[in-house]
Formats: structure tokens, sequence, C-alpha cells
């Protein structure tokens, strides 16, 4: 609970923001839901959330289909809200970065090139 509200309920209520701004999330793939995500030393994510790639980088591990293992699929919500890393605090739903990672997305998708969200 943060401010009287519960993390889930934060979470959707910046959901349905992205949607009062016009951006679908469901029309990008979800995106960010799919991205390499580096995980900054000074985050506190627990480390059977995190996997190392093989250059040694420390990143959010996926599940078998390549999403985020942080994500509660039965809510469409990120189940470590509160203490998800800096990169993921960040990434604003319908900004500027989303949507241009949304776009390139979508051509990478169908180049087959995987995309990456570093932490810099």
């Amino acid at each position: 609970m943060y401010g009287g509200v519960a993390a889930g309920d934060r979470c959707r209520l910046h959901f349905n923001l992205a949607f009062s701004i016009k951006t679908l999330c469901e029309r990008c793939d979800a995106v960010c839901c799919r991205l390499t995500v580096m995980v900054d030393p000074s985050d506190r994510i627990p480390q059977h959330l995190t996997s190392v790639t093989p250059q040694g980088w420390h990143v959010m591990a996926r599940d078998e289909e390549g999403w985020c293992v942080a994500l509660d699929s039965a809510r469409m919500c990120c189940s470590i809200y509160e203490t998800r890393p800096a990169i993921c605090r960040r990434f604003v739903m319908s900004g500027p970065y989303c949507r241009d990672v949304r776009a390139t997305y979508d051509d990478q998708r169908r180049r087959g090139i995987p995309l990456t969200l570093y932490n810099a």
C-alpha cells in the first residue's frame, strides 16, 4: 500500500492513464513486458526473478514465452511493481520512448531481430 492505493491498483491506474492518452497497449504486443531489462546493482530484485546473460549481464528473467517473469499474466500487472527495476520506472507508458520502442520492436520483429532495453 502506498499513498492509500494498493500496488495492483496503482498499476491499473497507470494503465488506465495510458488509455486516456489514446495509446492502446494491447495493440503493441506488450513490448515493455518482453524487452530485455538490465538489472542495476541498486535494484532490489529477488535473485530468482533474474538471470545472467552469456555476456555476464544481470537481467530480468523471462518465461518460456518471452514474458518478464515478474508479470502477473492473470491481471496483466507487474507483480513487483513497488520494487520494479529503475529502468522500468523510467519507461513511461505512451511516452516518446515507449512509442519509439514500439515502432522499433514492430520493425525488428518483422526482421527477426531481438530487442534489448539497456539500463543506461
